[in-house]
C-alpha cells in the first residue's frame, strides 16, 4: 500500500488539500497500477519558522 507524506508551509484551504489528495491518489494509482483505497496520504503543515533551506528560516 502506497503511502506518500506531503510536508508544505500553512495556509492551504481544505478545498485546495482535497485537490492534492484526489491528484496524487490518482497519479499512484496510474503509476503502479493500483486501486485508490490502497493509497494513503498524510498532509502535514510546517511553520515558515520550522523550515530552512540553504542555512536560512523560511520566516526570516
Amino acid at each position: 500500500m502506497p503511502m506518500i507524506n506531503v510536508q508544505m508551509f500553512e495556509g492551504r484551504t481544505t478545498e485546495q488539500r482535497r485537490k492534492l489528495a484526489k491528484e496524487l491518489t490518482d497519479a499512484t494509482c496510474r503509476a503502479l497500477d493500483c486501486t485508490p483505497d490502497a493509497v494513503q496520504i498524510i498532509l502535514t503543515d510546517v511553520k515558515k519558522e520550522n523550515w530552512a533551506e540553504a542555512g536560512k528560516l523560511f520566516s526570516d
